[in-house]
């Protein structure tokens, strides 16, 4: 029988159990008992409408962009090498090099900043009618979660979509929530604000967009729906899907086909999926 053996004092493993032992023992004993930190509550936001965003994709990404009116950098010396800055920082915009804590003071200890933020003014987005050279657009109906609402900026830009276009209400307004989740998308995809959704799906329409509502139970598979050579996907909060008045305004009603037992996904997933399908035919049309 073999011997069991015992790991030498001073291991990372016997420091593990020592610190075990150790807290019990003062648990038992009415000593000092350990409690975790308090998270650090996210500071108001600039008094110039800037925003903040964060992150080390998200701000490289806002500082190659030449739209972005950078008003402020803070990084870490652990995060310089990672978005190719060096010291000392000679920058056209003022910048710091601070602790992680100083973000964590502006932005919350559960933000995951990566040790780099700017505040930047927020970008100025084009208007509808400067869409008339784009071929493959994304319409959000009432997407209100900023984390989906990045995931699918990440989709459009992988597939070459002009612009995302939410309504004013009831939708993420750009945010460093929102930037991070779309990691970099933000910077190279337009994204529009439209107080009324039917108006702008009219005025895409007469811009000759074919609008393809995605649903459930359309009475097509989202393939066979696609006409003409401009295509815009609207895709509504998960849930309740499209609003009747979207429903009534988009061209063509058209659902994914998925032959399996769950028949719906997460609208980030079926946004990337429709927006494949919508490249795919682009591209035979091309």
């Amino acid at each position: 029988m073999s011997e069991k053996k015992t790991p030498p004092a001073g291991t990372a493993r016997d420091t593990h159990y020592a610190k075990l032992r150790r807290k019990f023992r003062d648990e038992k004993a009415g000593g000092p008992v350990f409690r975790p930190r308090a998270p650090i509550e996210a500071g108001p936001q600039p008094e110039d409408g800037s925003i903040r965003l964060y992150g080390i994709h998200t701000v490289r990404a806002a500082l190659d962009n030449p739209r972005r009116k950078i008003n402020r950098l803070l990084v870490t010396r652990n995060a310089l090498a990672r978005l190719e800055l060096s010291e000392p920082l000679d920058l056209p915009y003022p910048a710091e090099i601070v602790e992680p804590r100083d973000i964590d003071k502006l932005v919350g200890s559960d933000a995951v900043h990566q040790g780099a933020l700017v505040e930047t003014l927020p970008l100025k987005p084009k208007r509808l009618a400067d869409l008339k050279d784009t071929r493959l657009l994304l319409v959000l109906d009432q997407v209100t979660d900023p984390h989906n609402v990045g995931a699918i900026m990440r989709s459009a830009v992988a597939f070459s979509a002009g612009a995302l276009i939410t309504t004013g209400r009831h939708s993420p307004q750009e945010s460093g929530v929102l930037a991070k989740s779309a990691s970099g998308a933000l910077e190279h995809v337009d994204h529009i604000e439209v107080r009324n959704l039917a108006d702008a799906l009219g005025e895409l329409s007469q811009l000759g967009f074919q609008t393809v509502g995605l649903d459930s139970d359309g009475p097509a598979v989202l393939e066979d729906s696609f006409a003409g050579e401009r295509i815009a996907l609207v895709l509504g909060a998960e849930g309740k899907g499209l609003r009747q008045k979207t429903r009534e305004t988009v061209s063509a009603l058209a659902r994914l086909d998925m032959p399996g037992a769950i028949r719906s996904l997460n609208v980030s997933n079926a946004a990337a999926i429709a927006l494949y399908a919508a490249h795919r035919h682009l591209g035979q049309k091309a």
